[in-house]
């Protein structure tokens, strides 16, 4: 088997990266950078935010574990007393894939410009550079509104105890291959209106977001924040590819929600 550790970059971090690496190895696992079968993210959430992005290429072939080194990561299923105990199960156990569902981004641009794909684990937010967001929405094609305000949140199941919990949405639960649609501050008065709470859309809706005006927009996917001109649309559904976690160990969702947000 082969695998690659990514750390987030403080020092016990990379201690523990360190550690991870050479346990493997004496158990004769390859360390291979471009093309690991498991990938463990020594860190919190961000660190396995840029893992995945580093391997959105080989979805299929890879997984993904997380060991915490903070405050307790939503991915992240060890601790790092655990450490051994993993590095055993990882050279000696199979070990069950879970799948989440991911966020495709396409952003298409006015003229001759080619269009961007982009996968998010957690979720897009869409504001503009200046002043107020306002953009028509369409789903499955009609338009359902037409937004103002500070800007949207597009989040999947996974991403939606992140800034869309913060929003007001809903928790989704993996399960659902859905994407939730957030509102910023939205303005409604006479001339814009909307409907004021969160969607949730299923796997086979598209959701399109259309510039009333030329504008730059500021468009997150993830950890990554771009500055996007001549935007024409945005689209998001749920994506075909999914993440592949390695569980060695039951840790339900609901559990994972409870330990995150009230477990005292």
């Amino acid at each position: 088997m082969k695998f690659n550790v990514r750390t987030r970059g403080d020092q016990a971090s990379n201690i523990l990266t360190q550690k991870i690496k050479n346990y493997l190895q004496e158990f004769k696992l390859d360390y291979h950078e471009d093309k690991p079968d498991i990938v463990i993210s020594v860190g919190g959430d961000g660190t396995l935010l840029e893992a995945f992005h580093q391997y959105t290429h080989r979805l299929e072939e890879t997984s993904f574990v997380g060991v915490h080194t903070g405050h307790l990561g939503f991915y992240a299923d060890w601790q790092p007393d655990e450490v051994e105990k993993l590095v055993i199960h990882i050279a000696k156990t199979p070990f069950k894939i879970v799948e989440y569902p991911l966020l495709e981004v396409i952003i298409r641009y006015q003229g001759e410009t080619k269009s961007k794909r982009f996968l998010a684990l957690n979720e897009s937010t869409v504001k503009s550079t200046e002043g107020s967001l306002v953009m028509d929405i369409e789903i499955k094609g009609d338009l359902f509104e037409t937004f103002r305000g500070d800007g949207l949140c597009i989040s999947t199941p996974s991403g939606s105890t992140a800034y869309n919990k913060a929003l007001g949405g809903a928790i989704l639960h993996p399960s659902l291959a859905s994407i939730q649609l957030a509102e910023m501050a939205s303005i409604n008065n006479r001339v814009y209106r909307t409907v004021g709470s969160p969607l949730v859309l299923p796997q086979h809706h598209t959701c399109i977001m259309k510039p009333k005006y030329d504008a730059d927009f500021q468009v997150s996917v993830d950890h990554l924040h771009l500055v996007q001109k001549q935007v024409k649309a945005i689209q998001y559904r749920v994506a075909e590819e999914k993440i592949r976690f390695a569980r060695f160990r039951p840790f339900p969702f609901w559990k994972r929600v409870k330990e995150s947000f009230i477990a005292e």
